[in-house]
C-alpha cells in the first residue's frame, strides 16, 4: 500500500516535532527511519497510524486520508510493533498472538478455524510456540517483543510499523525476525517502515532509508546513494567510514571511538 505524507508540521505545545515533511512509502519495498532522540521517528510513526494528527499536510493510506479510516480498518491495513509495549493482564502468550485476529473477526463470532492456524503458524515461525501457554507478564523483555511481532504478523497488514522493535532482543532473534520481514516485503509485497538504531542492521536489511533531524528529512533514498559519510555526519554529528562489505553483502559503517 502506498503511504504519502505532504507538508506535515506537528507540534507538541509550542514545540515544533516535525516540520515540512514530505515523503512516499512504496508497497514492496523496506524502509528504514534513522536519527539521533529527539528526531521525530517514533511521531513520524504515530502519524502514519493516525494515533496523532498533524497541524498542517496530509497523510494517505493509498488514496483514502488517515483521518477517515475507522480504528477496525486501521487495524485491518496497519500493524504496529512498539518498544514500550506494555501488557498488565496476564494473557497467555497465545491469546496476545491471537488478538492480532481480532480486526478481522466479525463482531460477536470467534475465530475461525483458520485464523487459530495462523496464530499456531507464526508463533512457530517467531520461535515462541513453547511459551503459548506462559503468562506474558512473567516474560522477558526480549520474549515480550517477540510475542508482541508474533500478533503483528498474525494481524497480516499490507503495511507494518516497526518502532525499535528490536531494542530488547539478542541479535540472533534480531537477525532473524528481520529477514522474516523482508522476506514479507518481497513475496506479499508489504510496506515496511522500521525506526532502527543500529546503522547496520538498517543497511543490512533496507531498501531506502529516511534520515530524520530536528523533525526534518536531511536526506531518503536507495540505502546504497544515502547511506554516506557525509550525511551521517550531518544527522549524527559523527565521522565515519562507509564501505560494501563482502561478507554482508551490503553497506557498513565503522565508527572511532569519540
Amino acid at each position: 500500500m502506498d503511504i504519502s505524507m505532504d507538508h506535515i508540521h506537528f507540534f507538541h505545545g509550542e514545540t515544533s516535532i516535525l516540520e515540512d515533511v514530505t515523503c512516499r512509502f512504496a508497497p514492496g519495498k523496506f524502509y528504514a527511519v534513522l536519527g539521533p532522540n529527539g528526531s521525530g521517528k517514533t511521531t513520524l510513526l504515530d502519524l502514519i497510524c493516525g494515533f496523532r494528527r498533524p497541524k498542517t499536510g496530509r497523510i494517505l493510506l493509498g488514496d483514502m486520508p488517515v483521518n477517515t479510516f475507522s480504528r477496525r480498518k486501521m487495524a485491518q491495513t496497519i500493524s504496529l510493533v512498539s518498544q514500550s509495549y506494555e501488557v498488565n493482564f496476564p494473557f497467555l502468550v497465545k491469546e496476545v498472538v491471537m488478538m492480532g485476529r481480532h480486526p478481522h473477526v466479525d463482531r460477536f463470532s470467534r475465530p475461525s478455524q483458520d485464523d487459530r492456524k495462523l496464530a499456531a503458524r507464526v508463533m512457530e515461525m517467531t520461535g515462541i510456540s513453547h511459551l503459548a501457554h506462559r503468562h506474558i507478564t512473567e516474560l522477558s523483555g526480549g520474549e515480550k517483543q517477540r510475542c508482541v511481532f508474533a500478533r503483528a504478523l498474525c494481524q497480516d497488514t499490507p503495511v507494518m510499523l516497526l518502532d525499535e522493535a528490536f531494542s530488547n532482543m539478542d541479535i540472533h532473534h534480531s537477525l532473524y525476525l528481520l529477514g522474516l520481514v523482508k522476506t514479507a516485503v518481497l513475496k506479499q509485497h508489504k510496506t515496511v517502515i522500521a525506526v532502527l538504531h543500529d546503522i547496520n542492521l538498517a543497511a543490512g536489511f533496507s531498501h531506502e532509508m529516511l534520515f530524520l533531524k530536528q523533525g526534518r528529512i536531511t536526506a531518503m533514498g536507495d540505502t546504497q546513494k544515502v547511506l554516506t559519510q557525509k550525511n551521517i555526519e550531518t544527522v549524527f554529528n559523527v565521522t565515519s567510514k562507509v564501505e560494501y562489505n563482502d561478507y554482508v553483502q551490503a553497506l557498513q559503517v565503522y565508527f572511532k571511538p569519540l
